[in-house]
């Protein structure tokens, strides 16, 4: 067993695949008496000392408050903006819409009587060619009498 300072190596049993150390490091040597850093004396705070401190703590306090309800009222601003903007580009929505909707039925409209009319146009031109042919046939009854 080797011996160094603060280190111990004790060899272990040879094995075949090759050789086990045990390594142990003492303790190290500290005395909680020794402790390097001495506590914080404490000076005596005075009545004014304090009454500053109290003073400083309130107005950190209102200031905080006073922070928090600016805040408040900014995303309030912002919430009222938003809401307005969505109300008016729904109402822009809905005149595009009705104008578009207003649009279409009167071109629905259009169409439907220049259908109608070229509809009476063409029947108005049968009724004239039955009428022709009528007006033939009896033509025709009346050379045969």
């Amino acid at each position: 067993m080797d011996r160094c300072d603060d280190i111990q190596v004790k060899e272990l049993n040879k094995r075949a695949s090759g050789h086990a150390f045990e390594v142990i490091l003492s303790p190290s040597n500290t005395d909680p008496k020794e402790f390097p850093l001495s506590p914080l004396k404490k000076k005596e705070t005075s009545l004014d000392e304090i009454k500053k401190k109290l003073d400083a703590a309130a107005e950190r306090r209102k200031s905080q408050c006073a922070e928090v309800l600016k805040q408040l009222a900014e995303k309030q601003d912002h919430v009222k903006e938003v809401l307005q903007k969505a109300m008016e580009e729904s109402c822009n929505f809905q005149k595009t819409a009705q104008e578009k909707l207003n649009q279409k039925m009167e071109t629905y409209e259009e169409n439907c009587t220049v259908r109608k009319a070229a509809l009476n146009e063409k029947f108005k031109e049968k009724d004239k060619k039955l009428e022709e042919v009528k007006a033939n046939k009896k033509a025709m009854q009346g050379r045969e009498n």
